[in-house]
């Protein structure tokens, strides 16, 4: 899997450089952060992952976009410190310049996962994938 890291975004994330999962935190209404590992990419001062629509961290993010990222492994074992963010979701003319970015970074295993996907709906019909966008908090 290749690191695609730009001049510049070494210093918007820069505990993120060199990872190949992050830990998003995203919160409920009540407060409470609930963490997940994700794959992302990082393009200038954004990063961008994709899950499923009706997944719980799409949900949270709908509800407030206030997010945490930070360094992780597979797992979700922080290695590093988090940094404060927002997140959005990305329009359907956006989604494409995303799944463009990740299939760059994580090659053949982002194919991989693609197929297994596929295989997925054949058995418990379609879940629809969405395309998030996280930009470092602004002052």
């Amino acid at each position: 899997m290749k690191d695609i890291i730009l001049e510049e975004q070494t210093t918007t994330f820069p505990t993120l450089q060199g990872h190949q999962y992050m830990n998003l935190i995203t919160f409920r209404r009540n407060g409470q952060p609930v963490t997940t590992p994700v794959w992302f990419v990082q393009e200038g001062a954004h990063l961008y992952f994709m899950t499923v629509r009706t997944s719980g961290k799409v949900k949270r993010i709908r509800n407030s976009n206030r997010v945490q990222v930070g360094p992780a492994n597979q797992r979700g074992k922080s290695l590093g410190p988090t940094v404060e963010a927002t997140a959005r979701i990305l329009s359907a003319q956006e989604e494409q310049h995303a799944n463009t970015l990740l299939n760059q970074k994580y090659g053949l295993a982002k194919y991989a996962f693609d197929a297994a996907a596929k295989v997925m709906q054949f058995f418990r019909g379609p879940s629809e994938r969405v395309y998030l966008e996280i930009a470092p908090l602004v002052d």
